[in-house]
């Protein structure tokens, strides 16, 4: 697991009309603080990124549909330099996954409709907070689980 990157299983709460699906509570260790809430969706096979934060920590969720998501670690010291990880999201694998800021992500939709993510992200949506690069400008196989 990539250094300061937390993985937390959210409640599901099962009802006859519907069910509550848990995000983020203020309680909770890998709270930080609330900027802004958005949904971003992806198609089948396609995959977004790479993007690095500057400021921002991602807590991403994903209630529809199935998405992988990709992190790199590029940070110079710290103890997971040059790893990578990936994770699976969709309501059977109900959590949130916290991203810190410095490091990369992508992510590729991998369910067959609608995969449908959202950031509860620390800080407000700002272009200059952020780099991004093309997909082939860090190596890695998206073929792999």
């Amino acid at each position: 697991m990539i250094d300061g990157v937390v993985y937390t299983p959210l409640l599901r709460i099962e009802h006859p009309k519907g069910d509550i699906l848990r995000g983020l509570k203020v309680s909770e260790p890998s709270f930080t603080s609330f900027g802004e809430a958005y949904f971003s969706s992806i198609t089948n096979g396609e995959i977004k990124g790479w993007k690095k934060h500057r400021e921002m920590v991602l807590n991403l969720i994903v209630p529809v549909g199935s998405i992988k998501f990709v992190i790199y670690d590029d940070r110079p010291n710290s103890g997971t330099h040059g790893q990578f990880s990936h994770f699976i999201l969709n309501p059977d694998n109900y959590g949130r996954l916290t991203v810190p800021q410095g490091v990369w992500l992508a992510f590729q939709g991998v369910g067959t409709d609608l995969n449908l993510l959202l950031n509860i992200a620390s800080i407000e949506h700002a272009p200059e907070e952020s780099i991004s690069q093309q997909i082939d400008s860090i190596e890695y196989d998206w073929s792999c689980e």
